[in-house]
């Protein structure tokens, strides 16, 4: 059985073996200890100076990545936390996001963030923050859900010239297991900015993104025994959004439902309600619903944190306040 940190680690050495340019630069990324959870474990070995150890400073380590990328190389930056990968909000949203619209050359750059909750990890170790990078244009915002997904997308991000903030979620990281590398819709990978149904059902659509889709499928199959079909809309990538495949799940529902682990105000549940509410308003029966965890810091108690984030149960009880509306 793979895992989802499994398929990280296994695009990246893939990549540093087919792509000369493409080198990993991070926070105790080398060495014995192979990242903060061990995602670059033993690469160092195989691959030598192409792995790196920087100092605690995400700026700079971004800053490094973008003058590395306009040289013609490929870096592979983590960020040990995406809370941290704040630090270097500015390197990434205003030097490689827009460097392309002023200079016309782009900036290759791939920034992995672990996002997202753990028991105990607190408000400042299990944040999400892919909104924030998201608002800006030329970034591109990838956050897959499953264990193919995070093979296939980080071998897409490194090979799309443009600036990608890789959003891995912890959660996911050892809970998460397949059987292969496999993709569920075919041999090839959907492109970047193109949305999955990962299951197909007749009366809400649930949009999800990361670890949040997990949580609908499993809300889907607890409503299924009482005949409710649960759409679930995997996105995929939050920047570039697939509206049309949103559309389209809404048409054959009529409902939507966004759930997102990330805090309420200004996500990316909003922005799919706002873009579904202004093509498609003709489309539903209901008003849309939000599944998020208060608009309050994240708790470092395993069972407040339990409370604060959103699970499956949330999901199966705004599905059917939505069907009794």
């Amino acid at each position: 059985m793979l895992t989802y940190i499994d398929a990280i680690h296994a695009a990246m050495a893939d990549l540093l073996e087919e792509d000369p340019a493409v080198f990993l630069a991070g926070e105790d990324v080398g060495g014995i200890f192979g990242g903060a959870f061990k995602a670059t474990k033993g690469l160092e070995e195989r691959f030598p100076g192409r792995v790196l150890n920087t100092p605690i400073a995400e700026d700079a380590i971004a800053g490094f990545g973008i003058g590395a990328a306009l040289a013609g190389m490929k870096p592979v930056l983590e960020m040990q936390f995406a809370d941290f990968g704040i630090l270097a909000h500015n390197q990434i949203v205003n030097n490689a996001g827009a460097h392309f619209f002023r200079t016309g050359v782009p900036v290759n750059i791939t920034v992995r963030m672990p996002m997202g909750g753990t028991p105990g990890g607190g408000p400042f170790h299990c944040q999400s923050t892919e909104a924030l990078f998201a608002h800006y244009p030329g970034v591109h915002v990838l956050t897959p859900a499953t264990v193919a997904d995070a093979y296939h997308m980080l071998k897409l991000a490194v090979q799309n010239p443009d600036p990608v903030v890789f959003m891995e979620h912890k959660h996911l990281y050892r809970w998460l297991k397949a059987e292969s590398l496999d993709l569920p819709e075919g041999p090839a990978p959907l492109p970047i900015g193109s949305a999955r149904i990962a299951r197909v059902g007749r009366d809400v659509t649930v949009v999800a993104y990361s670890a949040m889709v997990q949580e609908a499928l499993k809300a889907a199959e607890f409503l299924a025994e009482e005949g409710i079909e649960l759409e679930v809309v995997d996105l995929r990538s939050v920047k570039p959004l697939d509206i049309p495949t949103i559309l389209a799940s809404v048409a054959r529902t009529a409902h939507l439902l966004v759930a997102q682990e990330a805090f309420p105000y200004g996500g990316v549940g909003a922005e799919v309600v706002s873009r579904v509410v202004e093509s498609g308003f003709h489309l539903l029966d209901t008003p849309p619903v939000r599944v998020t965890p208060p608009d309050t810091p994240i708790p470092s108690h395993p069972d407040l944190w339990h409370r604060h984030r959103p699970h499956a149960e949330a999901i199966v009880q705004a599905a059917r306040k939505l069907l009794s509306f």
